[in-house]
């Protein structure tokens, strides 16, 4: 029986160490990276597919925000993830 997808097919899941790499990377980066940026600031290789899915899981989870000019934020603050909701600076 086959099953159906809502979504593309994701080849490659993320492992804890690279999600973990990520944040890192984010969180030391002194200037808020575009995903370009980021992806090339990385210390080892990520598939971009994979790296877009650790994205978007972070941001689903609320640990970052990708502003209206599409800079990355660290935010692991839910208080300050709410004030920025109610300011409409989220694009998403």
């Amino acid at each position: 029986m086959a099953t159906h997808s809502t979504g593309p097919q994701i080849l490659h899941q993320p492992r804890l160490d690279t999600i973990l790499m990520v944040e890192k990377t984010i969180r030391k980066m002194k200037v808020y990276p575009n995903k370009r940026q980021l992806w090339k600031a990385l210390p080892k290789k990520v598939m971009y597919q994979t790296f877009n899915v650790i994205l978007d899981y972070l941001e689903k989870s609320g640990k970052i925000l990708i502003t209206k000019d599409k800079k990355i934020m660290w935010t692991w603050d839910p208080k300050t993830v709410k004030r920025l909701k109610e300011q409409r600076l989220i694009v998403r």
